[in-house]
């Protein structure tokens, strides 16, 4: 394993300054990384910097000055420039991984005491990119949140997981937030779960909100998993995806939530209970419709259902024991 330790610089800095003064005053014999050794040694590092980019211009582009160059971004606190010359030197020579991932590693811890979470999370993927599942320690759920508040839900949802599965008991706020996150993918069926388990976690008068949630997701699946038993399937399966449909509608229905669906969702109910062959129930549902929305044209076509039902109207198109 190869690493370009600080000391390991200023080692070489220490040489190069003997042999200056071993030969002619000036430095006009020194190349560029000689002259960004003694700099760096001297702790100055744009100066440092300047040379070592001067060499690369130069044609140093072996990963030994690259890891020069990435360091002493690394110590200046840029995490973007640090990153990518890190990423050069570790594709030249994979023995300076440890030393990269190390660093920026390092430049996350630093960004994340300073609160600059755009900083530490851009560190970070650079180390996964270096070593894909490397370990962020008690950074994970700092960093969900960032990706979370910045909207990208799809990256956030790894280190919420990270983060829960490290945690003893998660705390509601988070249990939510993960349940959202899903949501906003359009991740309604993993979603239910986590605003469930926030429901439960939460006193009465805090579920507003949740049930907002597990209202709409409950009735968007229950309609997916409605459509799906349409297509193929065998008739136990048919009637699996039936009852799962019809027990997140109901769940809709339960929550009252949200309360401008809610005469759609007695609809779906009543339909999915006619394709499962449970007439009377299905009227029953279809009457519900009128109680709970005042849309003119929800209602109508409830009550049309409820007649063909009611009256055997329609009885030529009944198949598999729907009630229609």
């Amino acid at each position: 394993m190869r690493y370009l330790c600080r000391s390991g610089l200023r080692a070489a800095a220490t040489a190069a300054i003997l042999l200056a003064g071993a030969c002619s005053p000036g430095t006009s014999d020194e190349d560029a990384v000689q002259r960004g050794d003694l700099a760096f040694a001297q702790d100055r590092y744009d100066e440092a910097l300047a040379e070592y980019r001067l060499a690369v211009r130069q044609g140093a582009d072996d990963a030994e000055t690259l890891a020069r160059v990435a360091q002493t971004y690394a110590v200046l606190g840029q995490v973007d420039d640090a990153g990518s010359f890190y990423r050069d030197a570790a594709q030249r020579d994979a023995d300076f991984t440890d030393q990269a991932v190390s660093e920026v590693m390092r430049m996350a811890r630093d960004a994340r005491a300073s609160g600059d979470r755009f900083a530490m999370a851009t560190a970070v993927e650079t180390a996964l990119e270096l070593r894909p599942g490397v370990g962020v320690g008690d950074m994970a759920l700092d960093l969900a949140r960032h990706y979370f508040r910045s909207g990208e839900y799809g990256r956030a949802l790894p280190f919420y997981e990270r983060a829960m599965a490290e945690a003893t008991d998660s705390a509601p706020d988070i249990v939510f937030e993960v349940g959202q996150a899903y949501e906003e993918i359009g991740d309604c069926r993993h979603a239910l779960i986590f605003f469930e388990r926030f429901r439960e976690m939460v006193r009465p008068w805090e579920r507003g909100e949740v049930d907002w949630y597990i209202g709409t997701c409950a009735f968007n699946v229950a309609r997916e998993l409605r459509a799906e038993a349409d297509v193929g399937l065998t008739d136990e399966e048919r009637t699996g995806r039936l009852q799962r449909a019809l027990e997140l509608v109901t769940r809709a229905n339960e929550v009252g939530e949200p309360r401008n669906i809610q005469g759609q969702a007695w609809f779906t109910r009543a339909a999915v209970l006619s394709d499962l062959g449970r007439c009377e129930e299905a009227m029953n549902a279809y009457a519900r419709v009128r109680e709970v929305d005042a849309a003119t044209s929800l209602v109508n076509r409830a009550q049309d259902r409820f007649d063909e039902i009611r009256f055997g109207r329609g009885l030529e198109d009944m198949r598999g024991g729907r009630c229609r």
